[in-house]
């Protein structure tokens, strides 16, 4: 009896020591990009749609569109662990590919001036690691883009049947003009321990000239999703739209598309998904603002942006809500706006593209 207990107290203390070190390895690993980061812009290719010296014009009928791709993991099957679903990883890295070119195709098809995507990765052990910049860009040619980092996380021993590992993730911009310069911003995030398992949240902004001698200012933003308190993700927009508020008072149009967890319908819908999220505040937005989905058709609208991460999708079951759109200046007109329809073939999202005007 000496000898067991003995063993089992060898065993305990070896345990100990590894979910110890373990845990300061984790802690030691955690570091945040320094905010106001400056970004560095590159070309994908040579560009065929205008030549370098050309400028966007003020008058003009742009589209946009807006994508988070969910790390190339979510087809139809998937569902997250965080969101209380089965999987921490993507099946396997035939999917992902296969997920990230469907992904591709669906952008070349609608072919927008500005595309913003959020969620991809470019080294993750829930993804395959597959460099999702860089398969991205055998399909978005000819345009300017930027990327900025919002989550590197040390590796992740949870669940341990299917660890969600170590993975590197951000905001990809693409512009068809050129980006002049662009700076990452961090936003405030959780201080407590759920922050190893929420992003290093940021938001990126690009600038591209027009004509007119004014800039054109892409912001590119993923607010929090997996935090209990509601006023740190207003914390996020108040620093969000103090940025924009301060391109718009320059007499710079603002442009701001993304995957904003809020529903930003106006009326709250039935779903349960709905129903769980905070309603997006109109009331709040900066004077000069408004929330590009409330130009929309109805029609063009009924379609959510986003699926129950926690189950697999079934068209007539699963919750959805609209969690992502855009924001613009009101120098700048809302022509068209559409939730595109993909059955979340290749994301638990849907994109979202609109057409705009830049006023003079």
């Amino acid at each position: 009896m000496k000898k067991m207990m003995k063993r089992i107290a060898v065993i305990t203390a070896v345990i100990v020591v590894i979910l110890g070190s373990y845990a300061a390895y984790v802690l030691t690993a955690y570091y945040r990009l320094p905010d106001n980061l400056t970004l560095e812009v590159k070309r994908n290719g040579a560009n065929h749609y205008f030549e370098d010296k050309e400028l966007y014009k003020a008058g003009e009928y742009y589209w946009a569109m807006t994508y988070n791709i969910g790390f190339g993991a979510y087809r139809k099957d998937f569902s997250f662990f965080m969101d209380g679903g089965k999987y921490s990883q993507a099946k396997d890295e035939d999917s992902v590919v296969a997920s990230v070119c469907g992904i591709g195709d669906i952008i070349n098809a609608v072919n927008p001036d500005f595309l913003f995507l959020q969620e991809v990765d470019v080294d993750g052990t829930r993804s395959h690691h597959v460099n999702q910049v860089d398969l991205l860009n055998q399909f978005v040619l000819g345009y300017y883009y930027t990327f900025a980092q919002n989550y590197d996380s040390p590796y992740l021993f949870f669940p341990p049947w299917e660890p969600h590992g170590a993975n590197v993730s951000g905001l990809l911009t693409y512009s068809k003009p050129q980006i002049t310069d662009a700076m990452r911003r961090s936003l405030p995030i959780s201080q407590s321990l759920g922050k190893l398992v929420d992003l290093d949240r940021c938001y990126s902004v690009s600038r591209v000239p027009l004509d007119n001698g004014k800039q054109l200012c892409l912001y590119n933003v993923h607010l929090s999703a997996y935090v209990s308190d509601e006023s740190l993700k207003d914390a996020q927009l108040a620093m969000l739209y103090r940025d924009m508020e301060g391109d718009y008072q320059k007499g710079n149009y603002v442009v701001c598309g993304g995957d904003f967890n809020r529903n930003l319908k106006k009326e709250d819908s039935d779903s349960a998904s709905a129903n769980q999220v905070q309603l997006f505040s109109r009331e709040n937005l900066p004077e000069g603002f408004t929330l590009a989905i409330d130009e929309a058709k109805e029609e063009k609208i009924k379609h959510n942006t986003c699926r129950d991460g926690g189950k697999p999708y079934e068209e007539d079951t699963s919750d959805t809500v609209t969690l992502d759109g855009f924001i613009v200046s009101e120098n700048i007109n809302v022509n068209y706006y559409y939730h595109m329809d993909w059955g979340y073939e290749f994301s638990d999202h849907e994109p979202v593209i609109m057409q705009f005007q830049i006023i003079e």
